[in-house]
């Protein structure tokens, strides 16, 4: 069963979020420690809530797909470099869903 990890980072009143170093040095560090793992990534960058004009609600949101458990483990095992690293671009707290990929 192919799952994915998508790691939000809400935007909220007095949060920061630097995109460039987010694509920069972020996501190939992301390549580069959990790469061999990972099937496919993904990164939005968020531009507006559900109602016209509404302000987004995420500064970006990072979906990552996995063949299997046993990969996204190894995955997760590999990550503390890349997890020490969000203090470099942001100062929000990210939230973390895992999933079953189903379409």
């Amino acid at each position: 069963m192919a799952l994915s990890l998508q790691v939000l980072y809400p935007a909220t009143d007095g949060t920061t979020f630097d995109m460039d170093y987010y694509l920069g040095t972020h996501i190939p560090m992301v390549g580069e420690h959990m790469g061999a793992f990972i099937e496919n990534v993904l990164v939005t960058k968020g531009l507006g809530g559900g109602a016209p004009d509404a302000p987004a609600q995420y500064h970006a949101v990072a979906t990552m797909t996995f063949a299997d458990k046993d990969a996204l483990n190894a995955a997760l095992a590999a990550a503390p470099p890349v997890v020490a690293d969000i203090a470099n671009f942001t100062n929000v707290e990210p939230q973390m869903m895992v999933g079953e990929v189903i379409a």
